[in-house]
Parts: structure tokens; C-alpha cells; sequence
């Protein structure tokens, strides 16, 4: 078992040297990483239900958290694929980095960017993913105006998330009320990955 002392480590640190760790053992096996906070806790579990790995957290202390990673062989085979609906996603990240849309008067500002998420609820091909930070991380969290239009997104598919260190900073972690919590790490490799980035 290889061991991850990654207490007092801020965002995206702890995904990153799990991953190198996951990485180190170069097929099956089992990895623990020690953490400080809930939101890194989530940010791993996150990770490894994305990956395919098996996690277990459990809180060992006040700020002391155990993530286990249990890392099987790739599998051998597989059987055949569902039949599904098409996929009414595109590779579009949208990226939302405030709480209004534009420059100029604020309240106008958040009456667009509410008319742009209702209008991505009605659009004939969906984003794959909305990532949300800093001032954007407030929509996704109790109160906001634009929390049906997201999660109908949601429901229909749409990969909802929210930067961690900014819900922290705000005070709103444990308002969170669509969507779940991530960390800078993913939203680069979103970004990166992305057949087209859209911030309104």
C-alpha cells in the first residue's frame, strides 16, 4: 500500500499526488491518503468514482480524514455497450466565473446571464459540463435564482461543478444545492479537453 500525507496541502494538491501515487503502483493495488478538510475528501472520492477506482473515506480525528483508493487490473472484457438515446450533449464547456453576465450596470448583468442558463435549457444540443467558480460558484448553491434551470441541465444529462476552494472562501459549502464539488486540477483538464470553452 503506498501512503499520501496530504494534510495542509490547499486545492488541487491532493488529487494530484494521489493520482501520481495511483500512477506509482503500475496496476492493482490500494493507495491512502491522508487529508485535512471535507472538500478534499469529496474532491477524491470525485476522482475515483470518475476513474472506475474503489473509494473509502472515514474520519479519523477533528481535520484528519482517510481516503482509500483500491485500484483493480483494467478489465479484460467487456460486454456489449446499452442501447441508449443519442447523446443530446456536445464536447462545449461552459465556464461561469461570475454571478452576472458583461460589463456595465450589475443588475442588468444577472438578469442575462439567467436569460443564457434558461436559454441553454432550451437549446437542441446541451454543454457536456458547466464549470463554476469564484463569483459563479454562488448559483449553483440555496437561494439562487438560476437553481431549476440548473437542474434541469442536470436532469438531462448536463456535468454540473463547483470549485471547492470557492465555495470555502464564501462560506457556502454546505449550501451547495445542484451539482457537486471540484477542484482546479479537473477544471483545467476539463478546459484543456473541451471541443469548445464557453463563458459568457
Amino acid at each position: 500500500m503506498l501512503k499520501v500525507d496530504a494534510r495542509g496541502d490547499a486545492c488541487p494538491l491532493p488529487v494530484v499526488k494521489a493520482k501520481k501515487a495511483i500512477a506509482e503502483l503500475n496496476g492493482a493495488g490500494e493507495v491512502e491518503v491522508l487529508v485535512d478538510n471535507e472538500i478534499a475528501v469529496q474532491n477524491l472520492t470525485k476522482m475515483a468514482q470518475q476513474k472506475g477506482y474503489r473509494s473509502a473515506a472515514e474520519k479519523l480525528a477533528e481535520r484528519e480524514y482517510r481516503v482509500l483508493f483500491t485500484v483493480g487490473e483494467p478489465a479484460a472484457e467487456e460486454g456489449e455497450a446499452p442501447v441508449c438515446a443519442p447523446d443530446a450533449r456536445t464536447d462545449t464547456v461552459v465556464v461561469i466565473a461570475s454571478d452576472k453576465m458583461g460589463e456595465g450596470a450589475e443588475e442588468l448583468g444577472k438578469t442575462l446571464l439567467k436569460a443564457f442558463i434558461f436559454s441553454l435549457t432550451q437549446q437542441d444540443k446541451l454543454p457536456k459540463t458547466i464549470l463554476l467558480y469564484n463569483g459563479g460558484a454562488h448559483l449553483t448553491c440555496e437561494g439562487s435564482p438560476m437553481l431549476d434551470d440548473l437542474k434541469a441541465l442536470e436532469a438531462e444529462g448536463v456535468e454540473i461543478l463547483t470549485c471547492g476552494t470557492c465555495l470555502n472562501f464564501y462560506g457556502l459549502t454546505e449550501k451547495l444545492a445542484v451539482g457537486g464539488v471540484t477542484n482546479m486540477y479537473v477544471i483545467a483538464e476539463k478546459m484543456l479537453n473541451a471541443g469548445n470553452v464557453v463563458k459568457p
